[in-house]
């Protein structure tokens, strides 16, 4: 504070009592500044009073009011303005007693916001209309800002005679500036001690900028109207009068960003649930919906089976057994989306890769033999064990066979082989392999088969592959497709497996 005085001091001082005549006709544009600035600080700070209930914040908004309507008869009282209008002269003391309401009084309402910050908690819990209290209170600022510039303009002979004309103050006047001076630094005192908030620090500013204002105005350019000095104060006038305003501008346009941004996030979170809602509801009825179909197609195999004259009872028996293990599929599906969805306590095992493989087959037995499809594997009998949640990544296995299956079914001019393959990729990962010969990859949708919903089969759901992508990424790998040269699709995944751990031998496959 002290170094910004000193320096507005230095630069204007050698030339603050330099009179700059014909400059009046500024001083209308000066008051609708700085009038425009302090009312629409006022709206703002009654505003903020609407949401905080703060006693000490409506004291303020009410001296920003004050100081903004008294200057209105300021500029109207100016010597000449009041002839320039065709009014009768308000007479020479009008101007200056205007000036002192104002000096004086901004700096006891900002005392009465800092007196009054502390005590603020009865108000707040106060029941009483927010709207009622603020329009009584810019009624009552309205009516003692009309009733002293009333009792000034037609009072001018009672007084103080503070101007010797009309341009030069008298020795009365001095007696203004060095009371604004004392409560401009009571002011400071008291807010720098109760500083609780940005608003106490910015009002700091506002006082330290109203003390540079005086200091020009009264003491570097003797009082002397329209002089260097003076019009450097009304600078510093100004810029006092924007400070508060422009900080609330700012935390009220952060306020509204912020609050766009809550907004935008809830609404996005609440779209989000509920395509969570509807991608879980369509995921359980993919993923249940396959071993559901294979229970129906080996209950009707077994049908088949007593239907004949000499029934089989064998391939019965296995049909029905067969069934009772995709119910026990069916389950654990259930039960692997559940743990999919748990943020915690995921079981994850030593897995042998080869094995689960193997076991995915043999489940997928009926529907090969159904779609007539032939299956060739290559498997890496020294692939390292790998840690995961074995019912998911068998669900992976089963959807990238299912849909490799289903994409041959329309193949009739070349063979249906369906190839799945194990081998170790880089260091510290294992690739499996779900390749087919069946119509292959849509240039035009390849990018989304993994989106949820998109599918380009008339039975799909379009969350199969999105369910895969997901497993893998939660067990900390990847999945893509490629092509199948020169026909079908390939699918692959990578999984980190644990390092120095190749399969034991009663692991390996024959």
């Amino acid at each position: 504070m002290l170094v910004a005085v000193a320096g507005a001091v230095l630069v204007t001082a050698p030339v603050a009592r330099v009179s700059l005549a014909n400059t009046e006709i500024f001083l209308p544009a000066y008051a609708a500044a700085i009038f425009l600035n302090e009312l629409i600080t006022a709206v703002l700070l009654l505003a903020l009073f609407s949401v905080q209930r703060s006693r000490a914040v409506l004291v303020l908004s009410i001296g920003y009011l004050f100081s903004g309507l008294m200057v209105v008869p300021w500029a109207l009282t100016f010597p000449g303005v009041f002839a320039s209008l065709g009014l009768p002269d308000p007479g020479l003391q009008s101007t200056a007693s205007i000036a002192a309401l104002r000096r004086l009084g901004f700096p006891l309402f900002v005392l009465a916001y800092a007196l009054l910050k502390n005590s603020d908690s009865s108000v707040r819990n106060s029941h009483a209309p927010v709207r009622g209290t603020i329009l009584r209170s810019v009624a009552g600022v309205v009516a003692i800002a009309c009733g002293f510039t009333w009792l000034i303009v037609t009072g001018d002979d009672a007084l103080p005679r503070f101007m010797s004309d009309t341009r030069n103050v008298s020795e009365p006047w001095q007696y203004v500036p060095a009371t604004a001076v004392f409560l401009y630094l009571i002011g400071l005192t008291v807010l720098w001690r109760r500083q609780r908030s940005m608003l106490d620090f910015w009002l700091i500013i506002v006082l330290c900028t109203l003390l540079i204002e005086l200091i020009h105005l009264s003491y570097l350019s003797a009082g002397i109207r329209l002089s260097v000095g003076w019009w450097a104060g009304r600078l510093y006038g100004l810029i006092s009068a924007s400070l508060v305003l422009l900080v609330l501008l700012s935390q009220t346009t952060t306020l509204y960003a912020r609050l766009a941004r809550s907004v935008s996030a809830e609404r996005r979170a609440r779209e989000d649930r509920l395509v969570t809602m509807e991608a879980l509801s369509a995921l359980i009825a993919h993923e249940v919906n396959q071993p559901l179909a294979s229970m129906v197609t080996n209950a009707d195999a077994g049908l088949r089976w007593l239907g004949r004259k000499s029934p089989e009872l064998e391939e019965t028996r296995a049909a029905l057994k067969r069934i009772v293990n995709d119910g026990h599929r069916a389950g654990n599906v259930i039960e692997g989306i559940k743990t999919m969805f748990k943020k915690s306590a995921q079981e994850r095992v030593p897995l042998n890769l080869n094995q689960l493989i193997s076991d995915v087959l043999r489940r997928s037995q009926g529907e090969v033999q159904l779609g007539r499809v032939s299956v060739e594997t290559g498997f890496d009998e020294q692939l390292p064990l790998t840690t995961g949640n074995p019912i998911q990544l068998q669900q992976v296995l089963l959807n990238l066979i299912s849909n490799a299956i289903e994409a041959m079914n329309s193949v009739t001019d070349r063979p249906r082989v369906l190839g799945v393959r194990s081998e170790r990729h880089a260091p510290g990962s294992v690739v499996v392999s779900v390749g087919d010969t069946g119509i292959g990859l849509d240039p035009e949708h390849k990018d989304q088969i993994f989106e949820p919903f998109f599918t380009t089969n008339r039975d799909g759901m379009g969350m199969g592959l999105m369910f895969c992508r997901s497993i893998v990424e939660a067990h900390g790998g990847r999945l893509w497709a490629t092509d199948n040269v020169p026909h079908g699709a390939i699918f692959q995944f990578i999984l980190p497996h644990n390092e120095d751990s190749a399969l034991p031998n009663k692991w390996k496959l024959p």
